[in-house]
């Protein structure tokens, strides 16, 4: 693959492109988010909710991790039915539309712009806390672990996103995840809904299985 790698988030928001989507400068504002927010926001979220898993005293250290893991596995599947059924909705009216364009839309319009591919606080808080209370609901005495464990993988999530637009690492399997992205982005929107994996295009068929592959600044099949 050719390479059009940025060295730096610095670099990346300087040559970013963007498009306006509010008529409101302060609406406007908070759509732009730096790329580092997600681990301000929620890094000190997982540290707290770990540590008063670890502190209840009746849990296994062992089981705390098992659940941890479970919650990475919960995201995975999260990530992928948001992204095709949501972030995807048809655009049947224009309610849908709007979803679609606030959502997501604005993304596939201008993917490389480096202050909106993350999610804004303004989504992610209510969305985590809503899940939160899910979590504890449904996962017992474990709850902390598993929620830990689901922010840990939204934070990877982000990161590897970021990173699919504008860094190229060499181990191949960021190669795979990149192009898998870039695909869903510049062959086609209906496949690779998968981003930090794969898992789940499998087991629901849409994986993209065409020959064609990308170069990684997405613009022409080669």
């Amino acid at each position: 693959m050719q390479t059009t790698a940025k060295k730096s988030i610095k670099e990346a928001m300087a040559t970013s492109e963007t498009i306006r989507m509010f008529k409101w400068d302060w609406m406007e504002r908070l759509s732009h988010v730096h790329p580092a927010t997600p681990f301000v926001v929620y890094i000190p979220v997982v540290v707290v909710a770990m540590y008063y898993a670890f502190m209840q005293g009746n849990l296994e250290p062992l089981m705390i991790l098992a659940y941890f893991g479970l919650g990475i596995f919960i995201w995975t599947l999260t990530e992928y039915l948001l992204h095709r059924f949501f972030f995807h909705i048809p655009q049947t009216n224009r309610v849908f539309k709007a979803i679609y364009f606030y959502s997501h839309g604005i993304h596939h319009d201008a993917p490389n712009d480096a202050t909106r591919l993350v999610m804004p606080p303004s989504a992610s808080i209510p969305l985590a806390i809503l899940f939160y209370f899910l979590f504890e609901a449904v996962g017992g005495t474990y709850y902390l672990p598993i929620f830990a464990g689901f922010i840990t993988a939204y934070m990877a999530y982000d990161f590897i996103h970021f990173a699919t637009h504008f860094f190229n690492f060499k181990s191949a399997w960021f190669r795979k995840i990149k192009e898998n992205h870039m695909r869903h982005h510049f062959l086609t929107n209906k496949y690779n809904f998968g981003l930090s994996s794969p898992l789940w295009d499998y087991v629901f068929f849409t994986i993209f299985r065409g020959k064609a592959s990308l170069d990684t600044d997405g613009k022409k099949p080669v």
